[in-house]
């Protein structure tokens, strides 16, 4: 997982700890380096715009937002769902490349 300097993975050894997954961060001001991050913030502008109050929004209606996003093909994973690689990854766990 790459991650930017805030305090969301304060607990980054203990994930790593538990799972195995590394934990990196990025160099502060440097959003390149966390692309896909990046690229999934712009795609939620669009249903909402930055500032917005998210106390308006019940949880219906974030939990749709969520699984538009999740269900939305992306060129950066030849076309397929974050859904779709996320059961492929699932149902084949030790294949080095999960989409096909």
């Amino acid at each position: 997982m790459t991650y930017d300097q805030g305090r969301g993975m304060s607990r980054h050894a203990e994930l790593t700890a538990a799972t195995g997954v590394r934990v990196y961060f990025c160099d502060p001001h440097s959003p390149w380096q966390r692309g896909i991050c990046e690229n999934t913030n712009g795609l939620l502008r669009q249903y909402l715009p930055k500032g917005t109050d998210l106390s308006v929004y019940s949880q219906e209606e974030l939990d749709a937002i969520a699984d538009s996003l999740n269900t939305r093909p992306r060129t950066t994973l030849n076309w397929h769902s974050p859904l779709q690689v996320l059961a492929q990854i699932l149902a084949n766990p030790t294949d080095q490349v999960p989409i096909q």
